[in-house]
Parts: structure tokens; sequence; C-alpha cells
């Protein structure tokens, strides 16, 4: 498994992660068993990173409960978000997010969409002094607020992470955003990497090219995923799924070499002529 390092304290994560958007918004009475396959595949592969949000339903509560059921609580990387205005609302959302997700520290909290960002960023420093995270970060779901993010980013040297959108069709992070996270040593997640599925719906009767194969591409999915891993400002692309064959399709895009620059344009070019 491809792993890349957090700028702000060297530690090393998988360059995979899962998302949970609507993926784990489901009663676990329904789904259960699935949903405890796909965990069980992503950590046997190498996985680590799980990003989840008060957002998403029940994805918190799902994560939580099956991790205490394996008895793997410890063994995550763990981000959560807080969604909220008011430092009051956000410490009791933050504070619910631990007891959803069972656990007393979480890895990662991040300001969603940047809402409230200023007070809850004062919040985070105080619960990062206390050990209850270790690492703070931002995100949003749209290129439009790359000059905002950028803005945090200068001004917050204690921000760890960002979360942005990026993938082989929008590709707007590449134009200066990409670059400032690693001049700034920030860290980043990727979140839309399929456009929530629009990328699929593109090629649904194209054939990936043969020459995908020489960097280890079987899969759209392995396709799209390689294009955004070869940049190498992306710390992790966090794909949402509650599909164990998919969770595996995923993880072996970081265990084989990423494409090259005249690779990338030609990715783009084929997916552009479908």
């Amino acid at each position: 498994m491809l792993k890349r390092a957090i700028p702000s304290t060297g530690e090393y994560i998988p360059s995979i992660g899962l998302g949970t958007y609507r993926s784990f918004d489901i009663n676990l009475n329904q789904n259960k068993k699935n949903l405890i396959n796909v965990i069980k595949k992503f950590y046997a592969a190498g996985g680590t990173v799980i990003d989840t949000s008060p957002m998403y339903g029940l994805a918190e509560s799902s994560i939580g409960q099956i991790l205490s059921r394996l008895n793997m609580n410890d063994s995550f990387f763990l981000a959560t978000k807080v969604w909220t205005e008011g430092k009051p609302n956000g410490c009791q959302q933050m504070q619910e997010s631990l007891q959803k997700l069972a656990t007393q520290r979480l890895q990662l909290m991040q300001v969603h969409n940047l809402i409230d960002c200023d007070t809850h960023l004062e919040t985070l420093r105080e619960w990062q002094e206390q050990k209850k995270i270790k690492y703070i970060g931002i995100t949003h779901y749209t290129e439009n607020a790359f000059d905002e993010l950028s803005h945090y980013i200068k001004k917050r040297p204690y921000i760890d992470f960002c979360q942005i959108p990026y993938s082989i069709t929008n590709r707007a992070a590449e134009r200066y955003f990409l670059d400032l996270c690693s001049d700034f040593e920030i860290a980043t997640l990727i979140n839309r990497p399929f456009e929530q599925e629009g990328l699929f719906r593109h090629v649904k009767q194209a054939t990936i090219p043969i020459w995908a194969r020489e960097f280890g591409c079987s899969t759209w999915a392995q396709y799209f995923l390689k294009y955004i891993l070869a940049h190498n400002a992306v710390t992790c692309v966090i794909p949402a799924t509650n599909n164990p064959k998919h969770v595996e399709e995923n993880i072996a895009v970081g265990q084989t070499r990423l494409p090259e620059k005249k690779e990338l344009k030609k990715m783009v070019e084929y997916f552009n002529a479908i």
C-alpha cells in the first residue's frame, strides 16, 4: 500500500482511504454484515483512514458500532467534521461525534465546508491542546472555495489538513491549490474522486484502454484514482463505498506504480474522447 507523509508531523498514512457519504448512512440492522465486511477488507488490505461527518446521517454511528463490534476502535485513522454554527453547538456536536464513533480521541477534526470557520478553529486548537484530537483540518466540496481555503491556510499555520474536490474531469486544484498546500506543508484529502458516480456514467459504454494496464489499472475506478494519486501533493483519496469488492479494487491502486506525466495527458485525452 502506497503511503504518504502528513507534512506537519511526518506521520505516514495510506494513500487510499474510505469515505462514508451516503455509503454508511445505513441502518445496521438492515446491512450490518455487508458493512462489517467492507471494514474488514479495507483494514486487511492496509487501509486505515476513514472520513465521515455529522452531516452524513447515520454514518458516524455505523462506523462506531462496527469498530466496537470488531474491537478495532484504535486501529484506524478516524476523521470527522464539525458542521454547525457557534462554539457551544460546535463543542456539543464534536462531543457527540466522539460518542458515536466510540472513541476518546480523534486523529483529525475538520471544519466542514468552512462553516463558522474562525470560531471552530479556535475550539479545535483547544481540543488539540487537550489531546482530544491530533490534527486540525478544513474542508470544502467545491473548487469555488479554493480562494477562501487559501486564506485560512496562509493565516492559520496550525492547520494540518485540507480536504478538497479533485478528479480527472475536475482538475481545478491543479491550477495552483495543490501546489499551495505543498508549499505550506498541508496534507490533502481528496473528496468526490468519481464525481458522485458521474465519471462512471460517462464511461458506461466504454472500455478501459489496454495501455492503462501498464500502470496497474484494470477497472475505471482504478483509472480515476491513479490519476489523482499521481499528483505528489495528494496525501490520501477517500472514495466512498459500501461494496466489499469495490474496496479491494480501490486499495489495489496503491500497490502498483503511478502514471507518469505523458501517461496522465493520455488518460485525460482518452477520457475526454469518450
